[in-house]
């Protein structure tokens, strides 16, 4: 009886999860789920041209007990074994709804808010840029964190961010995009 009321009061606590993770949403008006990147956001670099600007994000309806959240774009198609960071910023304040378009290292950046080298080795966004003749998925992440900051500088990895992102996370919101060439 009292393993039927643990499991059961188990579900029912991941059920309040799901429910209020499924309310936690990103938007932007430069990009759409399941769209393709405009040239704002293609990298000026490796070969393209584009404007290699961050894109505007919002998100609304985090859940309860949010401290902190993190931002990030990745390429889980880049030819490299592992995917590739365009961009993670993290120790984003709870009370922080969105990032400006253009965030640089310089401009934008919520207080107190960390930007990584992420993969191409400096501090802040880097648009798409696949190589030629390949079209890849772009996946703009934000996710609400259990915890006031992570205890990283600028020079971790977006995967050891990931790493503690994932292990401090209470809900994520996403949106997919696509650019080849």
């Amino acid at each position: 009886m009292l393993k039927s009321l643990v499991f059961a009061t188990a579900i029912a606590s991941l059920s309040g999860f799901a429910a209020s993770a499924a309310d936690f949403t990103l938007s932007s008006p430069d990009i759409r789920d399941g769209s393709t990147l405009g040239e704002a956001q293609v990298a000026n670099a490796f070969g393209c041209t584009g404007g290699n600007v961050s894109p505007q994000l919002t998100w609304s309806n985090a859940p309860e007990g949010t401290k902190s959240f993190v931002v990030s774009a990745y390429d889980p198609d880049a030819p490299t074994g592992s995917g590739f960071w365009h961009w993670v910023m993290f120790n984003i304040p709870a009370s922080v709804t969105g990032l400006e378009r253009g965030v640089t290292p310089d401009k934008g950046a919520p207080d107190g808010a960390v930007q990584s080298r992420a993969d191409a080795g400096f501090t802040s966004y880097i648009g798409a840029c696949p190589p030629a003749g390949e079209t890849h998925r772009y996946i703009f992440t934000v996710t609400a964190l259990s915890v006031d900051k992570l205890d990283l500088d600028q020079n971790a990895s977006g995967a050891l961010i990931g790493f503690m992102t994932n292990a401090n996370a209470l809900a994520k919101a996403a949106i997919t995009a696509t650019y080849g060439r």
